[in-house]
This record gives structure tokens, C-alpha cells and sequence, in this order.
């Protein structure tokens, strides 16, 4: 299904977009925080296969999801946020993908671009986006573009008197669809050379159309589609340096990372939070078992136990790598900043790992009967094969490898 979002006529000026009904609430800390995942994340659970099912987007969900606070828990205590820790933060991720993958994956951009702010916006700007944040206001994404085989961004940034104009289209632009602003990569040509910013975009600005024509296989609801932008006028205010971000060492890629780990977790998680009921209430034990249920086959309960101890040790190295993340925060350098990002490449390949076999094990433990398509139990898997291919794991291997084989620093970027 596509459907074009047209925006409402402008002015010729880009204008913010009305901040949401509800006032969100204000969390006080981080015990708060993740009491109120675990309160949202009971809401979203029932209605989570029939919205994967019918490919129904989550717009309800999203509003009581805003309204909740929780999207502005990294705004700094100085700014009116509780400014939690990376910690909380995953965990928050977790809890909510572990319920419904697609509102887990939704929010991941929002909170990469104030992270993006914090390190390279003024203050300022700083102070004008965290109050649009506290107000309810989503951030999306227009990052990644495709139809070609190398890296290079080819949507433009160019001056407008005392503002810019944006023109290009990007694809994978998760949770532009349900944003209020769309933070798009632009370059600009200095000196012969690309120069990467992070543009702030109104959803509402004249030019911009959204195409909801996401049609992967799994995190379905996600809104990861089209965003074209067409003499798109916005603010000098809203721009923010990027590639300098990049230039030094920050934690913008571990930060990002890290996120990404906890969507991973969570989706294993509720993959298997989904088998211990199908395996004690439907499967059937193997005949050779010698058992009357399958919650007592011996090879059931070890594999039951091997997924478990998977994704409790992909917890862990996500729990150390918002730490070690958090530490390379407050004093950023080249050791620091390098040790952030291999924590977060160890906790993402054990994530990716144990959120695939716990989608497995699901029916390979749940028998033919989890195949049924009234279960939506493939919902997990797919999920979690989408998510995990936003970049190769492999070389998150090759990361850990070569700084303790040849005392390697890892690259700085958004995907390490």
C-alpha cells in the first residue's frame, strides 16, 4: 500500500508543526522512565500482531506513546528533561520493542538527532529543539538514500538569502511519516568537497511529500518509506554540522549503535516471552521424549535454556555498553570514543545473534502449529531480520578483531 501524504498549502516560509493535543508528562528520573515503558509496553502488546498482520500504522499508539514523556527523557535536567543515562534509555527501547518492534524502531531517529544537537548544535539550538521535544514534537529521518552503490548523499543544501533551500529524495526514512520534523542529511560543495549537515525539516514545509512505501517483511508498521523534498525552504537555525561532528571524536555512532542493540533485544525478547506459553499450552513433546508435555522434553527445556542465557548475555554487553557509551560522554576522546564504539559492536552482534535464535527457536520448539498464520508468530523473526540487516554484523566482528589483533581504532561514523 502507498499512501501519498500531501501537506497543506504555505506561504513559501517553512513552519513548525502544531504541537501535539496532549501535553506530555514530565518524567522525573530514570526509575520513571522505565516504570512507564513497562506501563505502555502492556498497552501495545495485544494489538501488536493484528497491526504487523493488516499493516495497520500505529497512530494512536504513537500519541499515548508521546503523551507518556518518554521521547523526552535524553533533554539535558537543564532544558526541563529528566536527561537519563544510555542505560535507561536501551532499556526503554527494549522494553517497548519487546511489546511491538515497529514502536521500538520508530522513536530510535528521534533520539539520534538530539543526540546529533548535543554535540554539534549551539546553544541555542540546542534550547529551541529540547523544548519542541518536552512539548511532544516527533523528530524522524531522512538519512539513507538508495539507487546507487556508494555512500555518497546527493540531496543539496543551498543558500536562500538569509535561510537554505532542500532538494533530493531519501528512502528508509523511519518515523518521518508520523514526525513533526524530518532532520535530513544535506551536503553542501566547500573547496571542491561535500560538506555533511543535519537539516531540521517541518513536516509541514511546503515541498516536502512523504510516500508511505515501506514494504518490507518485517518491522511493517515503521513508516520507513519515501520523503522528497522540492525547493524545500527552511531557517539557518535549523541546520546543524554534521561531518564535524564526525571530525573529532563524539559518541554519536556508538550512541546510534546502541540504540539499534536494543531494538534488537527487545524484539528477542518478546520472541521469547511469545514461546514459553505456545510450548507449555500447544506444542507436543517428541515422541521419543517419553514425556506427557513438551515443557518436559530434556531437548526442549536445554533449548529453552540456550536462548536464554543468549539473551541474557546480550543484555549485559548492552548494559556495559551504555556505560562505557555514557563514560566516553563526559570526557570524549580518541581511547574513549573507540572503547564506546567496540562495546556497542560487541553488544550488537550478540543482540543480532540471540534475536534471531529466539525467533527460531520459536518454531522450532513450538512445532508446526506456531506456523499458523492467526499466530502471528513470525512477526519476531522477521522483525528482528529486518532490523538486524541496518548494517552487517560482520564487521562488527572485524571492528573487535582488528583493535585487539593490530591495535586498530575503529572508524568514526554512524554505523560503528
Amino acid at each position: 500500500m502507498s499512501l501519498l501524504l500531501t501537506p497543506p498549502p504555505a506561504d513559501g516560509r517553512a513552519r513548525p508543526a502544531p504541537s501535539p493535543a496532549a501535553t506530555p508528562h514530565a518524567v522525573a528520573d530514570d526509575a520513571e522512565a522505565i516504570a512507564i515503558a513497562h506501563r505502555l509496553a502492556a498497552q501495545f502488546a495485544p494489538g501488536a500482531a493484528r497491526r504487523d498482520r493488516e499493516r495497520l500504522l500505529p497512530w494512536d499508539e504513537l500519541e499515548t506513546f508521546s503523551a507518556s514523556g518518554l521521547w523526552g527523557i535524553t533533554v539535558p535536567r537543564e532544558h526541563g528533561g529528566a536527561g537519563v543515562s544510555s542505560v535507561t534509555l536501551a532499556e526503554v527501547i527494549a522494553i517497548i520493542a519487546a511489546a511491538d518492534g515497529s514502536l521500538g524502531q520508530i522513536p530510535q531517529n528521534h533520539f539520534y538527532a538530539l543526540e546529533v544537537l548535543r554535540v554539534g548544535g549551539t546553544p541555542a539550538q540546542q534550547a529551541f529543539f529540547h523544548q519542541r521535544a518536552l512539548a511532544g514534537e516527533r523528530f524522524g529521518n531522512a538519512l539513507a538514500e538508495i539507487g546507487h552503490k556508494d555512500f555518497k548523499r546527493r540531496t543539496r543544501l543551498t543558500r536562500d538569502g538569509d535561510g537554505f533551500r532542500v532538494d533530493g529524495q531519501k528512502f528508509y526514512c523511519t518515523g518521518a511519516l508520523y514526525a513533526h520534523w524530518i532532520p535530513t542529511l544535506v551536503v553542501t560543495q566547500e573547496d571542491g568537497r561535500d560538506v555533511t549537515w543535519l537539516a531540521f525539516v517541518p513536516r509541514t514545509a511546503e515541498g516536502v511529500s512523504i510516500t508511505d512505501d515501506w514494504d518490507g517483511f518485517g518491522q511493517r508498521v515503521t513508516g520507513s518509506g519515501s520523503v522528497t523534498f522540492d525547493n524545500v525552504r527552511i531557517e539557518a537555525d535549523w541546520v546543524v554540522p554534521f561531518l564535524a561532528s564526525f571530525e573529532r571524536p563524539t559518541t554519536i555512532g556508538p550512541f546510534a549503535q546502541l540504540l539499534h542493540a536494543a531494538i534488537d533485544l527487545g524484539i528477542g525478547r518478546g520472541a521469547f516471552a511469545a514461546t514459553l506459553p505456545f510450548v507449555r499450552d500447544h506444542a507436543r513433546p517428541w515422541i521419543d521424549a517419553g514425556v506427557a508435555s513438551a515443557s518436559q522434553d530434556p531437548l526442549t527445556i536445554h533449548q529453552v535454556g540456550d536462548v536464554q542465557v543468549r539473551l541474557r548475555a546480550a543484555e549485559a554487553l548492552v548494559r556495559r555498553a551504555a556505560r562505557v557509551t555514557d563514560a566516553a560522554r563526559q570526557a570524549p576522546d580518541a581511547q574513549s570514543v573507540a572503547q564506546a564504539s567496540l562495546a556497542v559492536a560487541a553488544a550488537r552482534a550478540a543482540t543480532t545473534t540471540a534475536s534471531l535464535l529466539a525467533g527460531t527457536r520459536l518454531f522450532e520448539l513450538g512445532g508446526t502449529s506456531a506456523t499458523l498464520d492467526n499466530q502471528g508468530l513470525d512477526r519476531f523473526w522477521r522483525n528482528a531480520r529486518t532490523h538486524t540487516l541496518h548494517d552487517p554484523v560482520r564487521w562488527k566482528y572485524h571492528a573487535i578483531g582488528n583493535f585487539h589483533l593490530n591495535d586498530t581504532l575503529p572508524p568514526r561514523h554512524g554505523a560503528i
